[in-house]
């Protein structure tokens, strides 16, 4: 068909969605709920997240940055999910960032901002459903709440309402039964604790959403009180995980998904210049489950009572009546089903009257249609409930059995459907979720060890495609020509799954994406995330498809900024050996002082692992080696490494450097990895760094060793002896280490296995390099590993510091010149007490 002028003028709006986080329970209802809507009318959408905003005065973190480039330059109007960035800056900040972004339209998410229309839902009815149920229908009368973060508006409007549904009931509000927590199941479990800790009784609890009420039920359990039997407890939100808990939990359902449709259409009207509410309160309903005893059933707020009737099929008046209670039963989110009722009561009609097999064909296509809306299937038990209590027939003379026996084979038969459609969405689900899992898992370890640009351009070439990313954009600021960071230049390019040469000229940053990629044809919904490495250090953007795992959006900003910053590592690496090269014999002094404070910077600033009481220190030689030592925590015990690389002066220095790069990442990654599994990844990326960019030959001794709390140590690799010097017998026992050297062979996965020992209370561990062993006095004679556990068990009973310092002294005692690095570390183990 021939486009006329004002068609091949018009441009299609695109709108920005602002949130701290993707994967988030409610960041994901609002996320679906705001994609379908900008699909159904027609828009773009760009979903921007960061982190949730920094305190008043604060500087604003890297993960922040992301929101300051969204603007006019993009988009033609924002949604920002105010209850997800508001927990730090409160109304007060959330009305300031909103109104940063005049004159473009925007409208809030879960907090009411005066001047700018806000959706939000009936938090007051919600809590006073719950309160009542528990007051009314259970008879409790001291109920427990756990509230959200005091600047947070929603979490305040929560618990004003718990105090005034139990004062609407003449119950005294206990300060002493309320606790605050931050949304998450530990801060749950933390505020339980805090009132239990209190010794004043309640016999309920409520809180402000289903995480801290899970993590209330756990602590609960840890006191000895079982839910529901001893006390009932409800949630607030209706998050996927209330369903599957044990208990199931009784709670507050709230229509997130319809809330982000409806912001869609607000900010669509709005754009257009059409009026538009600035107040809009959404019901909510109260499902009971498992936690409160009362089983699994809706009760939306404020529907009629069910009536029956003895008539084959509803009058006009009650099929009415009929509709709107099923329509309250289910939580669709989007438009697009609207009047399904209507087509489902027909084919039941349909089927009573001769139709075989019409009715079950409707649910299942409803069930279909519902499934990509976002539906949870399940609660479609619920409407056959509805149906069979509605179609009840009468009795005595009215009573038809032939139908009555027909309806109940339907009803039967239609709970088959809906459980097997219901088992079937959690289990490709779930699929989708080990999926993802194993595709991050794989480029978890192929960005840990990209170390050049070039490199992680091939990566994401290889990787992206198979996470489900056909259209992606990442960008870094151009800070060798812009230092203020205002424009951009595209690393990586693709469309369509293909990967295109990025342009060579920079872009405004605020554009997030070169011209083009953004606001084609073709309509799209993309996510926006910053490329950035901890708080501090911001590279650029990456724009990607939405459509993929949400688990993998957070993973890769993490993976992508993390190898971008090995990545300018390197190229710090490859600048020194050039340099080194063009300097020649001059240049041999400055490498030992570049290597050097490679080495030593490098060190750890910090040595504190729980239960390990640590010391360690590390020498350089006169003429500088390549030794290397790490202590890396994790929430679970913590990493300890050590190694040395053969050779002197800067090129050994700068294989330590890569060593101790992507240990660091790939454990960090995954801090219960195999050390042995981490020693196989490195010694691929060293080869081929060393060999193929390098031109050299340099291998490395390198030990990796993962302690646990418990006292158990994994370790893997080829270095010198463990020593552990028991404190039952003061006695050492040395530990062989039978790997491999890291960068020899280009693969050491078959020659490369775990090993464990495990330490007990007071025992001292030491890892040293063999600087200490092979150090030679005037007569060439080594210090020996028999004079070093002579030294330790001498001194076995002294802190870590004292048992270090003595390795010192008696090495520099051996030999004063020494002509290889020294390296010590020395741990002693703290079991953990028992009450």
């Amino acid at each position: 068909m021939k486009r006329g002028p004002q068609d091949t003028m018009k441009k299609r709006r695109t709108i920005a969605l602002l949130m701290d986080y993707v994967r988030g329970e409610y960041q994901s209802e609002v996320r679906f709920g705001v994609e379908r809507a900008a699909e159904a009318h027609d828009v773009n959408l760009v979903i921007a997240f960061g982190e949730t905003l920094a305190l008043p005065g604060a500087a604003s973190t890297a993960q922040n940055s992301m929101y300051h480039l969204i603007g006019a330059e993009t988009v033609d109007g924002i949604i920002v999910a105010s209850t997800t960035l508001c927990h730090h800056v409160g109304t007060e900040g959330m009305k300031r960032f909103c109104r940063s972004y005049a004159p473009l339209p925007i409208c809030s998410l879960g907090m009411a901002i005066d001047g700018i229309p806000s959706l939000v839902v009936d938090n007051g009815l919600g809590l006073d459903l719950s309160v009542g149920h528990l007051v009314e229908d259970h008879g409790c009368q001291r109920v427990a709440y756990i509230g959200g973060p005091p600047s947070n508006e929603e979490a305040e409007v929560r618990a004003d309402a718990y105090r005034r549904a139990l004062a609407d009931r003449s119950l005294r509000v206990d300060e002493r039964l309320v606790a605050s927590g931050s949304f998450t199941i530990d801060t749950g479990r933390a505020a339980m604790r805090e009132i239990i800790g209190r010794g004043v009784a309640f016999d309920a609890v409520v809180a402000a959403n289903d995480n801290m009420a899970l993590g209330a039920i756990e602590e609960l359990k840890a006191h000895g009180l079982s839910v529901p039997r001893d006390l009932p407890v409800c949630g607030f939100d209706d998050a996927v995980i209330a369903r599957f808990a044990k208990p199931s939990l009784s709670t507050i359902r709230q229509p997130i998904k319809r809330i982000g449709a409806r912001a869609v259409d607000i900010i669509v009207r709005m754009i257009e210049g059409e009026p538009v509410p600035e107040y809009n309160l959404f019901p909510v309903e109260l499902t009971l489950r498992e936690s409160c005893g009362c089983g699994y059933q809706v009760e939306p707020a404020g529907a009629p009572p069910s009536k029956a009737w003895s008539a084959p099929l509803p009058s006009a008046r009650q099929r009415d009546d009929l509709e709107r209670l099923l329509e309250k039963s289910v939580a669709i989110p989007a438009g697009s089903l609207d009047g399904w009722a209507g087509l489902l009561l027909s084919a039941l009609e349909e089927e009573l009257a001769g139709t075989e097999g019409r009715f079950l064909r409707a649910v299942e296509s409803l069930l279909d249609a519902a499934g990509r809306e976002g539906a949870i299937l399940e609660h479609f038990q619920g409407m056959i409930t509805l149906l069979r209590e509605q179609f009840r027939r009468g009795h005595g003379a009215l009573r038809d059995t032939v139908l009555d026996e027909a309806l109940e084979r339907i009803w039967h038969a239609s709970r088959i459907v809906i459980g097997s459609a219901s088992v079937r969405a959690e289990g490709q689900q779930r699929l989708n979720v080990e999926l993802a899992s194993l595709y991050l898992s794989w480029s978890a370890r192929s960005f840990s060890t990209c170390l050049s640009l070039p490199i992680l351009r091939r990566m994401m070439a290889s990787e992206l495609p198979r996470m489900q990313f056909s259209r992606v954009a990442v960008s870094l600021y151009d800070t060798a020509h812009d230092p203020q960071r205002a424009t951009m230049k595209a690393l990586f390019l693709m469309e369509d799954g293909r990967e295109l040469e990025p342009p060579a000229e920079s872009f405004p940053a605020r554009r997030l994406a070169p011209e083009g990629f953004l606001g084609g044809r073709e309509r799209t919904s993309m996510i926006a995330l910053p490329v950035a490495f901890g708080d501090e250090e911001k590279f650029g953007v990456a724009v990607l498809n939405s459509g993929a795992n949400e688990m993998v959006y957070d993973a890769l900003r993490l993976q992508i900024g993390s190898a971008v910053k090995a990545a300018a590592l390197h190229w710090e690496v490859v600048r020194q050996v050039e340099l080194r090269e063009r300097l020649e014999q001059e240049k041999v002094r400055q490498e030992s002082v570049v290597a050097a404070r490679i080495q030593t910077t490098l060190v750890p600033a910090q040595l504190s692992v729980e239960g390990l009481e640590l010391s360690a220190v590390m020498k350089p030689a006169a003429e500088v080696g390549g030794d290397y030592y790490d202590v890396l925590a994790t929430d679970e015990g913590g990493w300890l490494g050590i190694g040395d690389v053969a050779g002197h002066g800067l090129a050994a220095g700068l294989v330590m450097l890569m060593i101790q790069s992507m240990i660091s990442a790939l454990t960090r990654s995954d801090p219960r990895a195999s050390p042995g599994d981490i020693l196989s990844a490195v010694n691929g990326a060293v080869y081929e760094n060393v060999r193929s960019r390098l031109k050299r030959d340099e291998h490395a001794t390198l030990l990796l060793l993962r302690y646990e709390r418990s006292g158990r140590v994994t370790f893997a690799g080829a270095h010198d002896d463990i020593i552990v010097c028991r404190a039952k017998t003061r006695r050492c026992v040395c530990i062989p280490s039978s790997g491999v050297w890291i960068g020899a062979l280009p693969a050491i996965d078959a020659m490369t296995r775990d090993a464990e020992f495990v330490l007990e209370d007071g025992d001292v561990l030491v890892l040293y390099s063999d600087g200490v062993t092979e150090a030679r006095n005037a007569h060439h004679e080594q210090f020996g590993l028999e004079r070093l556990c002579s030294t330790i068990e001498s001194s076995q009973s002294a802190p870590a510091e004292a048992i270090r310092d003595r390795i010192l002294g008696e090495v520099e005692a051996w030999c004063p010149s020494p002509d290889d690095d020294i390296t010590v570390v020395v741990a002693r183990y703290s079991a953990p007490r028992t009450l």
